[in-house]
């Protein structure tokens, strides 16, 4: 069983051979795969997807970058996105000071915003946070209480983990875990506890070794996989079996 936590299966990409691409994917043997949006477009594409092939479920949201779009026509569609029974997740939403395509404010008031929308809809959120740890971190300790979440393609300290642990947050890994350079986020996938961590692509970014520089799909989520498994000195089958019954739990699909 293999769990791909983050694909944008969505992405523009995937528009000259989506169908082919999934059904690759899905004879490599890839189990489950979660599609998180970047604005609503992408929301209303990543539930079309989860209502056409049954493996690939959908997460709804307004990505950093697009923070300054939200508003409450955006946000009621967001609510209605939600109804659909393989929507898991609000995501990937959260904090981008290294672009900063729309302004920190509007950002953290829009990531607020949705922690919000995950609490009152039952559902876990999928975080973004590039460049800025300290702020995501200060708004996760007074505004996350007990809803579920995750940070996806994790790649910040191993002391932020440890912080990030302490409040419950899932540690997701992605193609940077296999390069070479990458010593310090193997360091935190080394020592992150086995029940909170996922392995994702972020497709079709990210290319893990040895297929980097190529267009990334899900089929190298094995990769990461693999990597996470030379880290934890276990073997290949019991790290994508844990990640994956860590990521069925985390989204409650059964």
């Amino acid at each position: 069983m293999i769990f791909d936590s983050h694909a944008h299966l969505d992405d523009e990409a995937f528009d000259i051979d989506r169908k082919q691409v999934i059904e690759y994917i899905k004879n490599e043997g890839i189990s489950y795969i979660i599609d998180p949006a970047s604005d609503i477009s992408s929301s209303r594409k990543s539930v079309e997807l989860s209502k056409k092939y049954d493996f690939i479920y959908s997460a709804v949201g307004i990505h950093p970058h697009e923070a300054k779009y939200m508003d409450d026509t955006a946000m009621k569609e967001l609510k209605n996105l939600c109804k659909n029974e393989k929507t898991v997740a609000i995501g990937e939403i959260g904090l981008d000071y290294y672009y900063d395509y729309s302004p920190r404010q509007t950002q953290k008031e829009v990531f607020e915003q949705q922690i919000y929308l995950a609490k009152e809809m039952d559902l876990p959120f999928i975080i973004h946070s590039r460049d800025a740890a300290s702020d995501t971190l200060d708004m996760l300790k007074s505004c996350k209480k007990d809803t579920p979440c995750v940070l996806h393609c994790f790649s910040q300290s191993l002391e932020m983990a440890k912080e990030y642990l302490k409040l419950g947050c899932y540690l997701s890994f992605a193609g940077p875990l296999t390069f070479k350079k990458s010593k310090n986020l193997q360091e935190v996938a080394a020592y992150a506890p086995l029940d909170m961590i996922f392995i994702e692509t972020d497709s079709p970014y990210l290319t893990p070794e040895p297929k980097r520089g190529k267009r990334n799909d899900p089929s190298n989520v094995k990769f990461v996989g693999k990597k996470l498994a030379e880290l934890k000195n276990m073997p290949e089958e019991e790290i994508f079996e844990i990640t994956a019954k860590n990521a069925l739990k985390f989204f409650k699909i059964s």
